[in-house]
């Protein structure tokens, strides 16, 4: 048995870790986005994710993903239960079921973030049911694709830590769930402003925070190529906040909180198929392209008439595409190996093919099968909740819950701040006010 490395053991658990913590950073972000009346749901999306993921990744998921391979397009099942695997070696220094867990969350995630495109108006029970169909129909295939020795890993496409197989894959799918549930009641007439932005910057830190150990984590080693990862995943980022920002100060007239979360977004969207094989001043560039193009990229919605509810296909599909075509002008040899230089480093155009190639067959591929199973869905159990449940709220609707209770109270920190106080002398305790955003 080989024998571990105690240094890249100790860097991969802390990163799996990590990953983890970007989903309930997931949930924050888009649970401020939606209105006030829809966050919980938008957040149990995301934790419902960790719940059904987790457990179909050991059945069967990490088998399909990086089992032996069968005709360069899925895993076999040898691995299914992960049977036989507690008393397996290492790989690279670390334990076999270590490198089991750190892809889990990687999967976990990219279901998690399909969820923000079809906030307000989703039945929970029928998201979990999209969510199991397409972990099993599309990204696990598509994790072999690209990481497990499939047909894209064979021709040579560069993907660090999930361009393609996670933000592009995500985004294609979000795209065509928005289509098959349609417009929420009201748009784009109504104005669905997020209901608590502090919320949103929290998440967006904590998405930033765990995507080191997405990105610098996908070394699978405590080493150079992770520092390199390291570093381009911030600058890349910083960069993207500035470029996302300038945009609207020329649009708009005024940066928001929320333009500075989402360019951070776009920015860590776009450097995680290209984190190390970049030197910084590349990513750099990577950064401001992509928070510029992404902060256009929003307005698409509006001009073809789909309702992407947190902007999913803008930021994720279209900063994956960035972020994998960039490769083949940004590539630097030294460290994307041999013959993989971008054409600004005097690479030829062939790397720029294949990482078009990468692209389009996981966007095409996600986009179809994820139509089908969300239209397969909404034909049979139903897919979208009742007009009704969306005005009145859908966390009473599918949760029987509310965040905010604004009921009357008889003490406490309202009664302290004089909230809920009756007039003097009426013997009657006056109600709260009802009124929050949206």
């Amino acid at each position: 048995m080989p024998e571990l490395d105690s240094g890249a053991t100790a860097w991969i658990l802390t990163s799996a870790a990590l990953v983890l913590l970007m989903t309930p950073g997931l949930a924050l972000f888009y649970g401020g986005m939606t209105r006030s009346k829809s966050v919980l749901n938008m957040m149990m999306m995301s934790f419902g994710a960790i719940g059904l993921v987790s457990l179909l990744w050991v059945f069967y998921g990490y088998s399909i993903a990086f089992g032996e391979d069968v005709g360069g397009v899925t895993g076999d099942l040898s691995m299914a239960g992960l049977r036989g695997m507690l008393e397996s070696g290492s790989e690279g220094g670390i334990p076999d079921l270590l490198f089991v867990v750190f892809q889990m969350m990687f999967a976990i995630i990219t279901v998690a973030l399909i969820s923000g495109a079809i906030a307000d108006r989703a039945k929970f029970g029928a998201w979990l049911l999209f969510a199991g169909l397409w972990a099993t129909l599309v990204y696990f295939p598509v994790a072999h694709w690209v990481w497990g020795g499939g047909w894209i890993f064979e021709l040579g496409v560069l993907d660090f830590a999930g361009g393609t197989a996670v933000h592009i894959n995500a985004g294609a799918a979000a795209l065509a769930l928005a289509l098959v549930l349609g417009k929420r009641v009201g748009w784009p007439k109504d104005k669905f402003k997020p209901h608590n932005l502090p919320m949103v910057l929290l998440g967006a830190g904590l998405l930033w925070f765990g995507w080191f150990g997405f990105n610098a984590g996908s070394a699978v080693a405590a080493n150079g190529t992770a520092a390199v990862a390291f570093i381009n995943t911030q600058v890349a980022t910083a960069a993207a906040v500035l470029g996302w920002i300038v945009v609207e100060w020329f649009r708009d007239g005024k940066p928001t909180t929320l333009g500075a979360a989402s360019g951070a977004i776009a920015g860590l969207v776009a450097i995680t198929p290209a984190c190390a094989f970049l030197e910084p001043l590349g990513a750099i560039a990577l950064g401001i392209i992509a928070g510029v193009v992404c902060a256009l990229a929003v307005g698409l919605k509006y001009k073809l008439g789909y309702d992407d509810s947190l902007d999913v296909v803008a930021v994720h599909m279209i900063g994956g595409i960035i972020g994998s075509l960039l490769i083949g002008f940004l590539a630097v040899e030294v460290v994307a190996g041999e013959g993989n230089a971008g054409l600004i480093y005097g690479g030829g155009i062939d790397l720029l093919g294949l990482q078009a190639l990468g692209v389009v067959a996981v966007l095409v591929y996600s986009f179809v099968v994820a139509y089908i199973i969300g239209f397969a869905i909404e034909k049979t159990i139903g897919f979208r909740a009742s007009a009704d449940a969306e005005v009145e709220g859908i966390d009473t609707a599918e949760h029987a819950e509310s965040a905010y209770e604004f009921g009357s109270t008889s003490g406490g920190g309202f009664a302290a701040a004089g909230i809920g106080k009756a007039p003097a002398g009426s013997g009657e305790s006056a109600p709260v006010s009802e009124k929050v955003a949206g």
